[in-house]
């Protein structure tokens, strides 16, 4: 007899959980017209960055392709030259492509990319109805040239090196640099 008052009161208390359950502010939001904010260390779409003079940061080694543990990540690295310069090392990512198919968003990539070029912006709006949408290229991930940066290939800053890009010590575009012809 005391086992089954026991059992009733376990109940009751359930009961009452329930209850007072029901008159708490519900967290719903009319998705899509009203967006929630999301947490400040949201790991949404990959964004590949650019110094503050438009060279690309991927110098193509393939670090984030190595460590992402889906296999959503292809780079193949490029030798820059003088008449086609992308990054201020000297390789840069010809190819780069993210599947988001199969990403799940760990983030490890971030970490093991040496030059900061790969991030992750707070955009989760990526459902598509054609599968192919969904492998991003190089230009679909490349951060937008902000006023002043000047679009690659084009020489580096003048009388600097990539220890100065990597210092961050280049703040603009020089008037010297100009993009460089395609052959």
């Amino acid at each position: 007899m005391a086992e089954q008052s026991k059992s009733f009161t376990q109940q009751l208390l359930g009961f009452w959980v329930t209850f007072i359950t029901m008159f708490k502010k519900v967290n719903t939001v009319q998705y899509p017209e009203v967006k929630e904010p999301t947490a400040e260390r949201f790991h949404g779409r990959h964004q590949l960055n650019r110094y503050e003079d438009g060279l690309e940061k991927c110098i193509g080694c393939e670090l984030c392709a190595w460590a992402c543990p889906a296999d959503a990540i292809y780079v193949e690295g490029e030798t820059n030259t003088d008449t086609e310069r992308f990054s201020p090392g000297e390789r840069y990512g010809k190819v780069y492509q993210i599947n988001y198919l199969r990403c799940v968003f760990c983030g490890l990539c971030i970490e093991a990319c040496p030059t900061r070029a790969l991030t992750m912006t707070n955009e989760y709006e990526l459902a598509d109805d054609d599968r192919a949408k969904l492998i991003y290229e190089k230009d679909d991930l490349l951060a937008p040239l902000r006023q002043g940066m000047i679009s690659p290939p084009h020489p580096m800053y003048p009388d600097t090196n990539h220890l100065n890009y990597y210092r961050d010590e280049i703040k603009g575009s020089h008037s010297s640099q100009e993009p460089l012809e395609k052959p």
